[in-house]
């Protein structure tokens, strides 16, 4: 089937399909987010006493950065089902493994409570976030790209990449809300832990919507042809290398961009910085609605000019923002980080849009869940999993210039690996 081709009969109505890819990834980043804040603001506290502040939060951040690396896990188990057995289960699992993980986080003892075994629980916790969220977007980005019509797949496969920064809406709210309602001393006691209890609620709504869908047309057509790869990570390791690892440079620069302008810069901005934590979460929440509005945008701009053409010129914007990082966020004026964190979100839109449906346009269908998956967590690892603890490393030696020369490196690597890559925006989906 080629990309000009009609896409196979489906049960699936869009608005169905867009909306099942849309309300799973907005659950899973709300989880993965509402961690993220916390990390930053109670865990220290509460499950890494003892030493100083600065250690504290160290340690946390530490714990954040085991989820990147249970990814790819996730990627291989998630992504072998989700290939062999099909989408629409193997989504339902990670979503199950991913809020079950949350939920447990909300019901943890503390530190003052149980000693050393309460940082090892939200560890492994941390981990089942990990795990279900590896499995999780991959199948996301396939339910709507494999049922995009012909010169839509980058705007289908936007859909499921806007669940970034509707969660993140709904966490740093979720967080803003309670911080009005409750005092330092509730919120410390019980309060932070409503967020990780209120996804039950969602993830239920989530496997409701679900449930309800159809197996993706290629998928079924993949089947019927019986096409299926006996192990689907194998194959993506020996047969596709230079997919795997072209993509997952791709998707670097995304990661290290966005975890910089959101958890490093909470972390830097209410401590080195001064601000209170209302302040500087109400900065952040306006500069997501950036991420949010230029994601449609950049993929309306990937289906007509090409992902590789979009993705080379945000890369070099990003390269050039980070020598910005400096004298906008570290300027004293709060006008200064607020057009900070709105052009650096607004930059993480453009690049983040396509990216789902450039990484899975790099593989087969008999692979593509496992490989998508893998490539995007992969550079989760590289991007993302160290991103806030090797920034506030270098902020406290070097100054904040040498974060963003770190942002640019990692920009400027992501663009080497573009020029090195084919177009994909008329390679063949259903094979």
């Amino acid at each position: 089937m080629s990309a000009n081709a009609s896409a196979p009969a489906s049960g699936n109505s869009p608005a169905r399909v867009l909306f099942a890819s849309l309300v799973g990834t907005t659950i899973e980043f709300f989880d993965f987010y509402i961690y993220a804040t916390a990390a930053v603001l109670v865990f220290p506290v509460l499950f890494f006493p003892g030493g100083d502040d600065a250690t504290a939060v160290l340690q946390s951040l530490a714990t954040f950065a085991i989820a990147f690396f249970a990814r790819p896990f996730g990627s291989a188990l998630f992504g072998h089902f989700g290939d062999r057995v099909g989408r629409k289960v193997t989504l339902v699992a990670a979503l199950l493994t991913m809020g079950l993980s949350t939920v447990a986080i909300g019901l943890l003892p503390t530190y003052a409570q149980i000693g050393v075994a309460a940082p090892l629980l939200l560890a492994l916790c941390r981990f089942g976030q990990g795990l279900g969220l590896g499995g999780e977007w991959g199948g996301a980005v396939l339910l709507a790209t494999e049922n995009a019509p012909p010169g839509k797949r980058a705007w289908y496969g936007m859909f499921p990449q806007l669940g970034a920064p509707l969660g993140f809406l709904l966490s740093g709210t979720s967080f803003l809300v309670l911080t009005e309602l409750v005092t330092d001393e509730q919120f410390f006691a019980w309060g932070w832990r409503i967020p990780f209890l209120i996804s039950a609620v969602l993830v239920l709504m989530g496997l409701y919507v679900r449930l309800k869908i159809e197996e993706t047309p290629v998928f079924k057509h993949a089947l019927d042809s019986q096409e299926r790869v006996k192990v689907p990570m194998a194959r993506v390791f020996t047969h596709h290398t230079r997919a795997l690892v072209l993509g997952t440079v791709i998707a670097i620069a995304t990661f290290v961009l966005f975890y910089l302008t959101t958890v490093f810069a909470l972390t830097w901005g209410t401590t080195a910085l001064g601000y209170s934590r209302e302040t500087f979460l109400v900065i952040q929440l306006v500069a997501v609605l950036f991420f949010a509005a230029t994601i449609p945008f950049s993929a309306v701009f990937a289906d007509r000019h090409g992902r590789r053409r979009t993705l080379i010129w945000v890369s070099a914007a990003i390269a050039v923002f980070g020598l910005l990082f400096q004298p906008l966020f570290g300027g004293g004026s709060l006008l200064g980080v607020m057009v900070f964190l709105a052009l650096g979100l607004g930059l993480m839109g453009m690049t983040y849009g396509p990216l789902g449906t450039v990484l899975s346009e790099h593989f087969p269908t008999t692979v593509r869940y496992t490989g998508a998956s893998l490539t995007f967590n992969l550079a989760g690892i590289f991007g993302a999993s160290l991103a806030p603890y090797i920034a506030t490393w270098l902020a406290t030696r070097y100054g904040l210039q040498a974060v963003g020369y770190y942002l640019s490196a990692a920009a400027l690597l992501t663009l080497g690996a573009l020029l090195l890559s084919r177009e994909t925006k008329d390679r063949d989906y259903g094979e």
